[in-house]
């Protein structure tokens, strides 16, 4: 099945004319700054590690793939590969490896409380930058789940680890922190900042509140699967899906602290509208990926309240399918305001206009091609113009 797939997505790739992308005339002088950008894909993603991105990749999907685009028009842009279905903190480590093409250091402490290997696969010799430095700073950009990982690296770049620190004299240079102004900006695509409900969802549909739908039958297992965590004794709680939990999240990102001189953007997805009862139902006029369908209308009309106390209600019902319009616009415990080109400040979450679409839009979709070529080139060009 992995073969016939693989070679159905080599042929689409082949046909699509728009692959190989001529050179543009940018005009770099005009440009402030012309730092490095770091792609990091969500939860179940890949990267540039990873064989499938050659047939399939992430960044652009059946679109194109929207490094080489970027890159083709001056703008200097990676995508990293971090466990699919990993906690923030092993994602964060992984990414920090090979951006500094080091071996990956989980941390002594975590992984003897997580149960598993402290150390990772060893990027030395293929560092995805050269000079990750104060002078080489770095854009970070993160789809999904893959924001919460740059925004745990961030804080971990700022300020260390004590406990890590304190349980290795070899600890990761990750843990010492001192690195905040390695970074210049950071952007998050449809983040779950403050967790999402379509984790209690999954959880009431496995306590038998729900009953699966023949999509959720078929897609759920799939995507389960794709973003399944590492076999390898360690505890459930060092998870992605564990991370999204809204309490979870929410106690997570309100110990991530800003960085000064470090800009934030956030752009969330929505892709439905409300219904006659007042519930939010999917914009038919919006392609939604058959895999998300049914949960974009059993987030729009979930209530519930956390086991932590917070109240899921009408706030949380717009979504894009996988994610919460109200979570991804920044973390409940952030400074934040509307995006305005003519007023942006440094260490305040400068929140775009919400992108009409489902979650996968922003990533150029997976069974629809969605071209974004031109999101990115615009937000690029206002962070090089900074």
């Amino acid at each position: 099945m992995t073969s016939v797939l693989s070679f159905f997505m080599a042929l689409v790739m082949f046909l699509i004319p728009s692959f190989n992308y001529p050179k543009a005339e940018q005009s770099p002088d005009k440009w402030e700054t012309n730092y490095t950008y770091v792609f990091v894909h969500g939860y179940a993603g890949w990267g540039s590690y990873d064989t499938k991105d050659k047939v399939m990749p992430y960044w652009g999907m059946f679109g194109g793939d929207l490094m080489k685009y970027l890159n083709a028009r001056g703008y200097d842009c990676r995508s990293a590969s971090v466990d699919p279905g990993g906690s923030a903190w092993d994602r964060a480590c992984e990414l920090y490896a090979q951006l500094t093409g080091t071996r990956v250091d989980y941390g002594a402490a975590h992984s003897a409380k997580c149960k598993h290997e402290r150390f990772g696969e060893d990027f030395t010799g293929r560092a995805l930058v050269d000079g990750f430095s104060a002078k080489e700073k770095i854009n970070f950009v993160g789809h999904s789940f893959g924001g919460t990982t740059i925004l745990l690296l961030s804080d971990l770049l700022a300020n260390g680890n004590a406990e890590e620190r304190k349980a290795a004299k070899d600890a990761s240079g990750l843990f010492k922190g001192g690195k905040g102004n390695w970074i210049n900006s950071i952007t998050c695509l449809a983040t779950p900042f403050n967790g999402t409900t379509a984790y209690s969802i999954a959880q009431d549909i496995d306590a038998g509140v729900y009953e699966r739908t023949i999509d959720e039958k078929i897609f759920s297992p799939l995507l389960e699967s794709a973003g399944q965590s590492k076999q390898d004794g360690r505890i459930s709680e060092d998870s992605a899906s564990n991370d999204m939990l809204v309490d979870n999240a929410i106690r997570m990102t309100k110990n991530i602290k800003m960085i000064r001189g470090v800009y934030y953007f956030s752009i969330p997805c929505c892709c439905t509208v409300e219904d006659s009862d007042g519930h939010q139902t999917r914009d038919t006029q919006l392609w939604a990926e058959p895999f998300v369908r049914t949960r974009i209308e059993r987030m729009g009309s979930y209530e519930n309240t956390t086991p932590g106390g917070v109240k899921l209600d009408k706030k949380w019902w717009p979504n894009d399918g996988l994610v919460n319009t109200y979570s991804a616009r920044a973390p409940f415990s952030a400074p934040q305001k509307d995006f305005d080109k003519s007023n942006i400040k440094a260490a305040v979450w400068n929140v775009m206009p919400v992108y009409r679409g489902d979650h996968q839009s922003l990533t150029g979709d997976m069974m629809h091609v969605n071209m974004v070529r031109t999101v990115y080139v615009d937000l690029l060009e206002m962070i090089n113009g900074l």
